[in-house]
């Protein structure tokens, strides 16, 4: 019996002509340092040619639509069944997928809507459940006795005919950022205060606002509202002008009609056609949530089936646990005669999200956007998906799948992989943590170094097996022997002895408001359980203040006064510091407490203060501002 995959003179990218037997109907982990062949192995030997061959096996018609991968470098492969593989890092999803239409969740609870929910009639009355649903026939309203057709599942998605008509079923709109507009009111509009007619529009539009009755060689904070009103919405009046081009030197008069600041950026917009006219005016716009459908990116229509007193919107708020045992409960609030196919569509939607729960996604609702989930997170949901046919004679790589996984979630992984094993597949797993490893049935480790001074196997067996040779470099971690406190770590009473860098968010999915100091010139880690928003909580989207000391993230175009200061444990000096007026900031609300220069030219050096601060910083005065490079 064929027990075992032959793998003989392999010479993929760093693997030097190696030759390996790994075992069949097993979890098989390929250990290694970083760079030391262990990918190169698991993909580009042993998927490349498993997935190969299966695609060698259809019709050459087939073949012709698919893209074909070349033979790997590699004298001999045998017994390699179709492979598929789990990639370490996903692509990032488009803004129109969600976590229920990313683990297709979502198509099961609007075939629930559509086939169990009481529908609303063009009168605005509720028809109970009926099979005439299932059947595409007409409903009769019982209270106006109005006909009419219950939505069908295609109608319910907010990709298709259920999308909200405001933002097209993206749930959020672009609208014209006025903060945008005007970067620096100490600039005249003579002297290109509106940026939008900068680069936008025709440098014209100054003269024309001139005769709209603006003031154009004074500060454009020195203004009258009712100037300043004029230039972001004045009407669309046609003016004569003299028109100057200081460029040509040619001159002459025309009439041309008014342009605001608002309408330069939403003519422009609608005008875009390709990505790099969006990058033109994109920084012109800020996303908004849709005031119609609030969010949600259905229409009014698709939101309207009721269905245990809830409608689609609200139970794709809902987190996937307590959505599960609200699904559960949709068999018994029918009558009798619909409950068979509701339990019929109510089993595929719990059969998935098991699985999904089981490896630790039970928090996320089926609204989140699949662009803001950690890749961790995507890829259990890539796991889920792969797993759920419950195939046999498949094997399956997996590419670092513990990344983003606390270890009290790495139980539910693990079991998925002892559950593709029972039902005949086998498992390759390229991993560093030894909790997931020691999970496995077979090491082969990969080494001894990184790039050219590895791709040899070093050591290969059983977890003993490895523990106990000499060779490996894992077995050691696998044992818990090896010596991991690398350093001493710094007293307590001395952990904000540098400075302190003030940490404050606002509320961003799972992370509530946070105030948090963190030392300066210390290693500080942020962990927790998978989904508690621990890499949230450092994203780069801090809400705005109107005003903020410059961070290492936040630098002056122009160049402030500046004074050398000591490094202070203060969290916010004082912003009575008189200083010349810079180009105003988008400022972090990360505040550090001995401020860095704000020199572009110096940002290396910044940084590098910021973060080991030996020797004292150059500050910047706080009541200047600096917009973000």
């Amino acid at each position: 019996m064929i027990d075992k995959m032959l793998i003989r003179g392999a010479k993929v990218h760093n693997l030097k002509n190696i030759d390996a037997d790994i075992p069949l109907g097993k979890i098989v982990g390929i250990a290694g340092v970083s760079g030391s062949g262990k990918s190169s192995l698991a993909l580009g030997v042993l998927y490349a040619e498993g997935s190969r061959r299966y695609l060698e096996a259809l019709s050459t018609y087939t073949r012709r639509r698919m893209t074909q991968a070349s033979k790997a470098s590699v004298d001999e492969v045998l017994y390699v069944p179709a492979a598929l593989a789990l990639h370490q890092r996903p692509g990032v999803p488009g803004i129109r997928s969600t976590f229920g239409t990313g683990t297709e969740l979502l198509n099961s609870l609007r075939l629930m809507f559509s086939r169990l929910a009481s529908h609303r009639c063009p009168n605005g009355h509720y028809v109970p459940p009926s099979l005439l649903v299932a059947a595409g026939k007409e409903l009769v309203c019982p209270e106006c006795g109005a006909h009419f057709y219950a939505p069908s599942a295609e109608e319910l998605a907010f990709n298709s005919q259920g999308a909200c008509p405001k933002c097209s079923g993206t749930g959020i709109v672009r609208t014209v950022d006025l903060d945008t507009l005007v970067p620096d009111d100490s600039l005249t509009i003579d002297g290109g205060a509106v940026a939008p007619w900068n680069s936008l529009m025709w440098s014209l539009m100054t003269d024309i606002c001139r005769q709209m009755g603006v003031r154009t060689d004074v500060p454009f904070r020195d203004l009258t509202e009712n100037e300043k009103d004029i230039v972001f919405h004045g009407p669309a009046e046609k003016k004569h002008i003299f028109y100057h081009n200081k460029n040509s030197n040619q001159a002459g008069e025309l009439d041309f009609t008014y342009f605001n600041a608002v309408y330069t950026v939403e003519n422009a917009l609608a005008k875009v056609k390709d990505e790099k006219g969006m990058k033109r005016v994109e920084k012109f716009l800020k996303e908004e949530t849709c005031p119609e459908c609030h969010g949600t990116r259905l229409s009014s229509a698709a939101r309207a089936p009721k269905l245990r007193s809830i409608s689609l919107d609200e139970a794709c708020a809902m987190t996937l646990s307590d959505l599960v045992d609200w699904v559960h409960g949709v068999p018994e609030s029918l009558s009798e005669e619909m409950r068979p196919m509701a339990e019929s569509i109510c089993e595929a939607f719990e059969s998935t999200a098991k699985r999904l729960i089981d490896l630790g996604l039970g928090y996320l609702t089926l609204d989140r956007s699949a662009s803001t989930l950690s890749t961790g997170e995507r890829q259990r949901m890539q796991l889920a998906r792969a797993v759920r046919n419950r195939t046999t004679g498949v094997l399956y790589v997996l590419d670092e799948p513990s990344i983003g996984l606390h270890p009290s979630n790495i139980v539910g992984l693990t079991g998925v992989m002892h559950d593709l094993v029972a039902d005949g597949n086998s498992v390759i797993l390229v991993d560093h943590d030894t909790q997931i490893l020691k999970e496995a049935d077979w090491i082969v480790e990969m080494g001894p170094e990184a790039g050219a001074k590895g791709g040899h196997v070093i050591a290969e067996g059983n977890i003993p097996t490895i523990e106990e040779n000499p060779n490996s470099q894992i077995g050691p971690f696998l044992s818990g022997k090896a010596e991991t406190k690398l350093r001493e770590r710094a007293k307590k009473d001395e952990l904000f002895a540098n400075g302190t860098v003030h940490l404050s968010t606002s509320q961003i999915h799972t992370v509530k408001p946070l105030e948090v100091d963190i030392p300066k010139g210390r290693f500080t880690v942020v962990t927790g359980v998978s989904g508690s928003g621990s890499a949230r909580a450092l994203s780069p989207r801090w809400k705005r203040r109107s005003t903020a000391i410059p961070c290492p993230r936040t630098f002056a175009r122009s160049k402030p006064t500046a004074s050398r200061t000591s490094s202070s444990s203060t969290r916010r000096p004082s912003a009575s510091t008189s200083a010349p007026r810079s180009r105003p900031t988008r400022a972090c609300t990360m505040s550090c407490a001995s401020s860095t220069p704000s020199r572009p030219t110096r940002r290396n050096t910044a940084i590098k203060r910021a973060i080991f601060p030996t020797t004292p910083a150059l500050s910047a005065a706080p009541a200047a501002t600096a917009r973000a490079l």
